[in-house]
């Protein structure tokens, strides 16, 4: 098996357009709303698994505490815009995530002390599409 790099840099973030720099460490993370399937059993054993068509998901942005695209993401908080959000790995292999509505479900929360923390921006997808 061949040894393959991952390198952060390969990673790109655009929400409404607007690229995101300055990220955090934990840089960004997707996750599904609701599993694509579930399963019941009845009370004869019958198994019957049903395709779940919840197309919601969570998207976190973390942005350093000095991100000029802070201001632009805590004005999207303050109005509720619902916007695009593109995530793009260009890292093997290569994974695309789109969203064509999503809206920021509040401002991050703000720490102040002796080392810069870190800002979590927490969207509500509404077409979750992980390619």
């Amino acid at each position: 098996m061949a040894t393959t790099t991952y390198d952060p840099k390969n990673v790109s973030i655009t929400v409404d357009g607007v690229f995101m720099t300055g990220l955090g460490e934990s840089m960004v993370e997707i996750s599904k709303d609701e599993n694509n399937y579930d399963t019941k059993v009845g009370a004869m054993g019958d198994a019957v698994r049903t395709k779940i068509n919840n197309s919601l998901g969570t998207i976190k942005i973390t942005l350093q505490q000095t991100s000029p695209q802070t201001t632009f993401l805590d004005s999207l908080a303050n109005t509720g815009k619902l916007v695009p959000i593109s995530i793009i790995s260009y890292n093997e292999p290569k994974q695309t995530t789109t969203v064509t509505q999503a809206f920021l479900k509040k401002q991050a929360d703000r720490k102040y002390g002796k080392d810069s923390e870190d800002r979590e921006y927490e969207f509500q997808a509404m077409d979750l599409n992980l390619a």
